[in-house]
């Protein structure tokens, strides 16, 4: 939870709604022009920091509830998983007692229900292992608080493949005669399941050297959306991952189709499936060297109010600071906003929030206003932006006179 109690008070759900209905009210207050003390109301730089104050406190007891909420979501969805994991037992126990109304019950569907009940009582094991990380979605979800679409695929060929090695052996339990088992016919489903276990492996390492090495921002999610499946930071629906889920997805539901049609053998796909697994694989790990990147400073110029003079940079000026990337993918909210800070020289300028009807008018992802401080000494002074991910731009020289 949060260190300070009163945030955190009527957290949950419907704690974190009325935060957010409270720093949204207040955003709209604000850009219209009401609320602001009459003390600093005759100075615009005065009356600027003080809304972007109190908004970064607004906006910081928003994250509060929202880290509330969010652990109270963890264990509901524990709990909607593993009521999700037994309701599939259940229902495959109707569909087979009802299937065996006319035909007899065999010992194929005796093999089904044992393995799907093995199968239930390991996810059970794992869920109560992970009960306070979402139980049965804590090996999906990703070091960023979202849901990994590699994880994910990589879970479904899991789940499929020893829901078929528990299936087979109950059948040689049940006195089936000849299981398939032999290498050609396990051969797609090996490699198909080694193939996106090792995506998973390899799109981890990617990540996270990408980010050491400045070419990719990451900001932490409030909580994991199944969106994020097929989305990207931003919540908007990604081509690469969209694919990726899709492609495996189909092949999936066909190797579960074989297994019902031929109870006796591995249900591996054929080659032509597993190739297009591989090369869905291959697209989705092309996309993910190559999203994103550092925050990029272009140039830095003095901000001009409307009737002022063409004049250099001084002290106590607005300056714009235009670029690229300062509003990383999933930092768009009140909080990580916040963080967004501009480097002039040895002095930390937070950058001012400025609302407008409906979000605001600063920071945005490619233009940054912040004052010029008094502690800047004339000269010449680098500049540069370290975004709420933690990245730093390059430096840019500005001149500053008296």
């Amino acid at each position: 939870m949060c260190g300070d109690p009163a945030p955190c008070a009527g957290g949950g759900r419907a704690g974190h709604r009325r935060a957010v209905a409270a720093f949204l009210a207040l955003r709209e207050e604000l850009a219209a022009g009401h609320g602001v003390p009459a003390a600093v109301a005759h100075s615009p730089v005065a009356s600027r920091q003080w809304v972007s104050d109190e908004l970064g406190q607004s906006a910081r007891t928003v994250a509060a509830r929202g880290r509330a909420a969010s652990e109270a979501w963890l264990r509901r969805v524990r709990r909607a998983t593993l009521g999700a994991v037994w309701g599939a037992v259940l229902a495959l126990l109707l569909g087979q007692a009802l299937t065996a109304l006319g035909t007899g019950w065999t010992g194929a569907r005796t093999a089904a229900l044992g393995a799907a009940l093995v199968l239930a009582a390991l996810l059970t094991g794992a869920a109560h292992a992970h009960r306070t990380r979402g139980g049965v979605l804590a090996p999906l979800i990703g070091e960023d608080n979202r849901l990994s679409t590699s994880r994910t695929v990589a879970a479904g060929w899991l789940l499929l493949t020893l829901y078929a090695l528990l299936f087979l052996a109950f059948r040689l339990v049940t006195g089936a005669d000849r299981i398939g088992l032999g290498a050609a016919r396990a051969a797609g489903l090996l490699t198909a399941f080694a193939l996106t276990s090792a995506v998973a492996v390899a799109v981890r390492r990617i990540v996270w050297g990408r980010v050491l090495g400045l070419r990719l921002q990451k900001v932490r999610a409030d909580r994991p959306r199944a969106v994020d499946i097929v989305a990207d930071d931003d919540g908007r629906a990604c081509l690469t991952d969209l694919q990726y889920v899709l492609v495996s997805g189909v092949v999936l539901v066909l190797c579960a189709v074989r297994l019902a049609d031929e109870p006796d053998r591995l249900p591996g796909p054929s080659w032509s499936p597993a190739l297009l697994v591989a090369v869905s694989a291959a697209c989705y790990l092309a996309g993910k060297c190559l999203e994103g990147g550092r925050p990029a400073v272009l140039s830095v110029v003095r901000s001009r109010e409307p009737g002022d003079l063409d004049a250099p940079i001084r002290t106590g000026d607005d300056i714009e600071i235009r670029g690229a990337g300062f509003v990383p993918p999933g930092a768009d909210r009140p909080d990580p906003l916040t963080r967004l800070v501009v480097r002039i020289g040895a002095v930390h300028v937070r950058v001012p929030l400025v609302p407008v009807p409906g979000g605001f008018a600063n920071p945005t992802d490619s233009s940054l206003t912040v004052p010029l401080p008094a502690d800047v000494e004339p000269g010449r002074v680098e500049v540069w932006v370290v975004t709420a991910s933690g990245a730093e731009s390059n430096r840019v020289t500005i001149d500053v006179v008296d």
